[in-house]
């Protein structure tokens, strides 16, 4: 009972935390001439990762590498096909040039990056390889690149972009639009994985299986209420940028972070979880030419979710 209390209150928090972090961030962008973009690609996706980066902090700390590792893969694959094809379905995402050649071809190359430093590792004979301390500094290194990438574009060259509306909200109501849609993000994600968690445990499901199904969608659940109501609010490029940023900030500081806190051992039965989030990274891009040109379209959506929808049953059932 009190699990049901918990996942209750924790999709309440997550409702209405995304709705005020979706206004502040908007308002925020238009009052200083940020494009909608990177603001999702920053403030909005390091906002929304927090429950992954707290999961695998304690996870790295515990020893537990099969839940750390499998919750970035997991929430990867889940921020794609799932929440972006929600996304889609509720209102066509619709995004600029620079967001297909540029932020998406990120995203994928952050999984083959990822890809390249755990083939390179040394492979004992159980079958296991390690995200060393090194590579997790590596992966700091390009996350520290693309920061630096993301200050290039801060500004929108379109000074119509600001809106009278906007300049309405004085910048201490839009950070506390922020602050307390962080929050309510935070601690919405927080109680629907602790009851998820402990209902699954209940059941008899594996760790990694909870790592690649529950904590993943659970972590990702303030992605999916983001992105869901940015569509909701016909903002493609925040929608977007969240689920880009998301993935880069993964990938490149959270399991980055969680490599330096202790080394990570990486099974190889995680390579199919990999490929799925690479194939994901690859379909987002490809999505981007196919219909109508720089959109992912409702039925496109539809595809993505059902791609999601036959990757878990064939976690459940291996």
């Amino acid at each position: 009972m009190i699990n049901i209390l918990l996942l209750s209150c924790g999709f309440i928090l997550l409702l209405k935390g995304a709705d005020l972090l979706v206004e502040g961030a908007t308002h925020i962008a238009r009052k200083f001439n940020v494009s909608d973009m990177v603001i999702g690609l920053t403030v909005v996706a390091f906002g929304t990762s927090l429950p992954e980066l707290f999961v695998n902090i304690h996870a790295s700390m515990r020893g537990s590498a099969e839940i750390a590792i499998a919750n970035v893969l997991g929430s990867n694959s889940a921020n794609i096909l799932l929440i972006l094809g929600v996304s889609a379905i509720i209102y066509p995402l619709i995004v600029n040039k620079g967001t297909v050649w540029k932020e998406i071809p990120v995203s994928f190359l952050a999984v083959a990056i990822l890809g390249i430093l755990v083939a390179d590792s040394f492979i004992d004979e159980n079958g296991f390889c390690v995200i060393s301390r090194g590579d997790g500094v590596v992966l700091l290194g390009f996350f520290i690149v693309f920061l630096l990438y993301l200050s290039t574009i801060m500004h929108n060259p379109d000074d119509s972009f600001v809106d009278k509306q906007d300049m309405k909200f004085s910048l201490f109501k839009m950070i506390m639009f922020i602050f307390f849609g962080l929050c309510g993000l935070m601690f919405g994600g927080k109680f629907i994985v602790d009851a998820a968690i402990t209902l699954a445990r209940h059941g008899g499901i594996s760790e990694r299986v909870i790592g690649l199904t529950i904590v993943a969608v659970g972590t990702s659940l303030p992605e999916l209420a983001t992105s869901a109501v940015a569509a909701y609010k016909h903002n493609a490029e925040i929608a977007v940028g969240n689920i880009v940023g998301s993935n880069i900030f993964n990938i490149f500081f959270i399991l980055g972070i969680s490599a330096c806190v202790r080394p990570l051992p990486y099974a190889f039965s995680s390579n199919i979880d990999m490929l799925i989030v690479a194939i994901a990274s690859l379909l987002l891009f490809v999505s981007m030419f196919t219909g109508k040109r720089r959109a992912i379209d409702r039925w496109e959506g539809i595809v993505f979710i059902i791609m999601y929808i036959a990757y878990i049953v064939f976690i459940v059932k291996g």
